[in-house]
């Protein structure tokens, strides 16, 4: 079976702009109903794909933190050269994660984390995120338990440098929350198997912006724009999004 790779996306709208930006180990499939949903209402959204994502999890053991954030740049500055100056910002865990980080480097109209981490997960719980990605990846692609028990044996002989420079990059975000003056719109799924759900709190509590609110989705898991409030979550993303001083 050939599998399709999730690729970056660009839904061109109106002159308001939105950047959204998946997860780790995510793809830009996470944010792509989203995308739609505002594209409707007459916002152009772009979202890039990170180095290693949605590709085999041989190749993101490779990339890191640094290639991700360089990809969320490079986001930004593709709507940029394609004459968006006003641009918004969305994204879902580690991707609400760099929203935050590009709130306090480059200029954007507002910031939606969405179940964006603030506590460091021990490595060990990281790394069995990232073997369970790659045990379903493979299913994904058709493979026998047999191989793909055999594929993650030889997989876990590979060195992971980058679980401790995520816990850096999240710990280097949580110390600077307090240098964003942009309106904030704090989403947090109430029944958050991945994260620590009080990183919303601290998010919300440090952004220094008077134009921020915060959000429990009493329903929904971690990707919660996939989950069964996402409906309720595309129309308050877009409420918020009205809201700013475009």
């Amino acid at each position: 079976m050939r599998v399709v790779a999730p690729k970056p996306f660009t839904f061109e709208a109106g002159e308001r702009a939105v950047l959204l930006l998946h997860g780790f180990t995510g793809n830009t499939a996470d944010v792509r109903m989203l995308g739609r949903f505002l594209q409707d209402k007459g916002y152009t959204c772009h979202a890039p794909q990170y180095k290693g994502h949605g590709v085999p999890p041989e190749e993101l053991v490779h990339t890191g933190p640094e290639d991700w954030w360089q990809d969320v740049m490079d986001g930004y500055q593709f709507l940029k050269e394609r004459g968006y100056e006003q641009i918004a910002v969305a994204g879902l865990s580690l991707g609400g994660v760099f929203s935050l980080k590009l709130g306090y480097t480059v200029p954007v109209k507002g910031i939606i984390p969405m179940c964006a981490p603030m506590y460091i997960k021990s490595e060990e719980t990281m790394y069995q995120g990232v073997l369970a990605y790659a045990r379903k990846y493979k299913q994904f692609e058709g493979k026998s338990e047999e191989q793909i028990e055999r594929e993650i044996e030889e997989f876990k002989k590979t060195p992971m440098k980058t679980l401790k420079a995520l816990q850096n990059l999240i710990a280097e975000v949580r110390d600077h929350v307090d240098m964003i003056y942009t309106p904030t719109f704090v989403v947090q799924a109430r029944h958050d198997e991945m994260i620590n759900t009080d990183s919303a709190n601290i998010i919300y509590n440090g952004v220094e912006s008077d134009h921020k609110q915060i959000k429990w989705y009493e329903n929904s898991t971690h990707v919660i724009t996939l989950d069964k409030e996402r409906d309720q979550l595309h129309q308050d993303v877009y409420e918020f999004l009205e809201t700013l001083d475009w």
